[in-house]
Parts: structure tokens; sequence; C-alpha cells
């Protein structure tokens, strides 16, 4: 059986603060962080999807977690496709930008797509050197269908991103569908690419099956609930959902099944409304205790 590493998706959200998980004491930035890494060993980054992390902020994430903590990342949006704010570009290259409030990456002068690379992997920097940087998730949107030059460029990501490692989670259900799933395993699996499991509400353009697999030797499972609100503008309504004790129980057995394949499972609750992700993901670790005993 190989690690199962269990965390959520971010620990500063504004409904978490307010649910009362930390303890009162917990006020900083700083004590939130250190108590959130006595209670998990993984954390993922959602905030680097929505702006370019500081070399100076991965520092204080180090200096502030134990050994053998570990923080995925998920990249940057312009990097996987999505729309990006003109505004969360850094200052010295918005001049360079389309002047319009969203651009996408091919919007965006080979030269400053270079730099927005080496700013993102070069931040990190901290992270991979004290040995707590995990993998970089890159989530790939909707438009983002099964095919030759999609591939294509999911291994440029690969080879941009070294030896940083990357996984990859997809929004499009053509991967995933009865005709490509073969063929997209496959590939991840031939180029060592670890594949994102999710569970997600189903019916919608976004929808893949809850699939796990075994393309490399880490996988990563990522819980979003099952909103019945999933189409919401309001993030919380989104992600609004608390697993109950029988769900929990068959994903406990499905991880371990993947687990026995593979190294590192990196298993991340994303329902993040008020404390679901932390009590999810307490619960889920207690049950792999429990398996074990």
């Amino acid at each position: 059986m190989g690690r199962i590493l269990v965390g959520t998706a971010s620990w500063t959200d504004k409904t978490l603060l307010a649910s009362g998980w930390y303890p009162p004491g917990a006020k900083t930035a700083e004590e939130r962080l250190r108590y959130y890494a006595t209670r998990f060993p993984l954390v993922e980054v959602d905030a680097t999807y929505y702006a370019l992390p500081a070399e100076r902020t991965a520092a204080l994430w180090s200096e502030r977690t134990p050994a053998g903590f570990t923080f995925n990342v998920k990249a940057f949006s312009l990097l996987t496709g999505h729309p990006t704010q003109r505004a969360k570009f850094p200052k010295d290259l918005r001049d360079e930008v389309p002047d319009k409030r969203n651009v996408y990456l091919k919007d965006v002068p080979d030269e400053v797509a270079a730099q927005v690379w080496g700013r993102f992997l070069g931040a990190l920097g901290p992270l991979h050197e004290a040995g707590k940087l995990g993998l970089l998730l890159f989530q790939f949107p909707v438009w983002f269908p099964a095919g030759r030059r999609n591939r294509e460029y999911i291994l440029s990501v690969k080879e941009r991103c070294a030896p940083l490692r990357i996984c990859v989670e997809f929004r499009n259900a053509t991967w995933m569908d009865d005709e490509h799933r073969e063929e997209t395993l496959g590939f991840l699996s031939d180029h060592d690419l670890p594949y994102v499991g999710v569970d997600m509400p189903q019916g919608h353009p976004s929808s893949i099956p809850p699939v796990l697999a075994a393309t490399s030797d880490a996988a990563v499972v990522r819980f979003h609930g099952h909103s019945d609100r999933w189409n919401s503008r309001d993030i919380y309504e989104r992600f609004a959902y608390l697993y109950g004790e029988d769900e929990m129980r068959a994903w406990a057995e499905r991880i371990e099944e993947l687990a026995a394949r593979i190294e590192t499972t990196y298993v991340i609750f994303n329902n993040c409304c008020a404390d679901h992700s932390q009590r999810n993901a307490e619960r889920l670790a207690e049950l792999f205790e429990e398996r074990r005993a």
C-alpha cells in the first residue's frame, strides 16, 4: 500500500474562517497555516490559479510547516487556457497584454507568456528545495477537448515544468467518454502523467465521471461535492456539499484499491464551504486508520 495523503483545497477561505474550525488564538495567516499543518499532511494552494505567486510567500509557507508537509499547487489560469484578468498580470507586463478585461494565452505575446511561465515556476522554488512541493495541478477547461493538439500542449506543459511534476484534471467530457477513455489513460500512462480523478455533479458540460486511474507512480483524487447548484455563480453554492458517512466509506475502499498500485495518492477535498472540506478530510483520514487497525 502506497502513501495516502489527505488534505483540503485552501486553508484561508472566508467561510472556513467564519465556521469556527480554527481555534480562537489562530488569528493570523501564519498561525492558521501552522495549525492546519497539525491536522493534515497536505494542502492544495488554489490562490495561484487567480494570481501569480511570490517567491517570498512560498518561502513563508515552507517555514511555517513541518518537515514532510506537502503543498500541491494549482496552475495559474492563463497557463491552462482559462480567461485571466488583465489586472492579475504583473504590473511590468500589463502594457504588453491586450487592453481588455480578460485575456487568454493565445492573446499574449510569446515573450510575455514565457515571463509568466518563468515567474510561476520560479516562485515555487522554496517549496521544491525544501522537499515540500507535491504536484502542480493543471485543470483544463470545458473548451479543451480530447485531441492531438491538446495532447501536444499537455506534453509541452510537462516539459516546461520539469523537474517539477504536473498532474492533469479534465473538465471536457470527451477525454473520459466511452470513445476516448482508453486512449486518454493510455496517453497519460505512456508519458508518466498522474491523472486527477474527480467526484463531481454529473449531467453538466464540465462533468467527468468518477474514474480513478493509476497512470503514474502518483495519482490525485479531488472531491467537488454534489451540490444541486453546480451552475451557480456563487462559488459557495457550487461547493456547498457535505459528504455523508456511507459515501466516505465507499470512497475509502476505492482509494485504497488505487493506492495499492502506486506510491502516493493525494486526496483533496474541494467542497470548500464553511468547514465541510475539513470535516470530510478528517473523517476520511480516520477511516483509513480504522481500516488499517
